[in-house]
């Protein structure tokens, strides 16, 4: 009986070591394959890049549809990057100045203004104008309010006739970036170089930027901007000028709007005939 007992253990014990020794041997040579297995992956994805790409899209399209779906509240990461603002204090003195006088005068942000005034100045270097021209133009035409739009169909920050200079917006990807502040700076600044090389002086090209080349007079238009012009010159210079506009004798002081009304009679009539720059 022991003798019984003792070989039926030496039995099991064969076995179950036999069934230790194949499993080692099935999962050694099963991590070999994988290993194989992943280093001709590797290759191929060395040799032929565009697969590289398709496995990384594949993977990052199913990573992306097991996410939860976003609420609609969710807040984008990224919405810092089109954001139009910026903090005056990183501003040169000269351009801070101008940024907190406009936003005092026009009750607009300073932040998005102090944009506004870096970038004017930029292209006042590179055009060879004033910026405190081009700010003022701005001033004169939208108070600042980059969705503004005249009865006419004169858009933006500079109301430029968009349907009239569409393709100076082609190359920032077309008319609706007319609404981008920088852009329509850059496209209005453009504009006005125009106008003043067409009728050889900046009063001439105030006229013509407005749409008044053929009236008698440009309603004004043009004494507004260079008056406005003539104020951001002095702050520039150092000196803090009045924000609000000294009221005649016998009327009642209005409040100043936040948004730009329309152009002038006079200029809104005509303001077609830039189609000829």
């Amino acid at each position: 009986m022991k003798q019984a007992f003792e070989a039926t253990a030496r039995g099991l014990r064969t076995v179950v070591s036999d069934v230790a020794d194949g499993f080692f041997e099935i999962t050694h040579n099963g991590f070999a394959l994988v290993g194989l297995a992943i280093v001709f992956a590797a290759l191929a994805l060395a040799a032929r890049p565009d697969l590289r790409q398709s496995g990384e899209e594949q993977l990052m399209g199913w990573l992306q549809s097991r996410k939860p779906p976003p609420e609609a509240t969710d807040l984008e990461p990224t919405a810092i990057d089109r954001t139009t603002a910026a903090s005056p204090h990183e501003l040169p003195k000269q351009q801070a100045a101008v940024a907190y006088w406009l936003s005092k005068k026009y009750r607009v942000a300073v932040e998005p203004l102090s944009v506004l005034v870096a970038e004017a100045f930029e292209l006042g270097k590179r055009t060879k104008l004033d910026p405190t021209l081009i700010l003022a133009i701005m001033a004169v035409e939208s108070s600042f309010n980059p969705f503004a739009q005249s009865h006419v169909g004169a858009q933006g920050l500079m109301q430029v006739m968009t349907r009239v200079h569409g393709e100076k917006y082609e190359r920032a990807g077309g008319t609706l970036t007319a609404f981008d502040p920088v852009t329509n700076m850059r496209v209005g600044v453009k504009v006005l170089q125009e106008c003043i090389a067409r009728a050889g002086s900046l009063e001439g090209g105030l006229k013509f930027y407005v749409g008044a080349a053929n009236l008698p007079d440009d309603g004004g238009y043009a004494g507004k901007v260079l008056a406005e012009h003539a104020r951001l010159q002095q702050v520039v210079g150092g000196r803090t000028p009045p924000t609000t506009t000294p009221t005649p004798p016998g009327m009642r002081a209005q409040p100043l709007p936040v948004v730009a009304p329309a152009k002038p009679e006079a200029n809104t009539q005509s303001v077609a005939l830039l189609s000829d720059l």
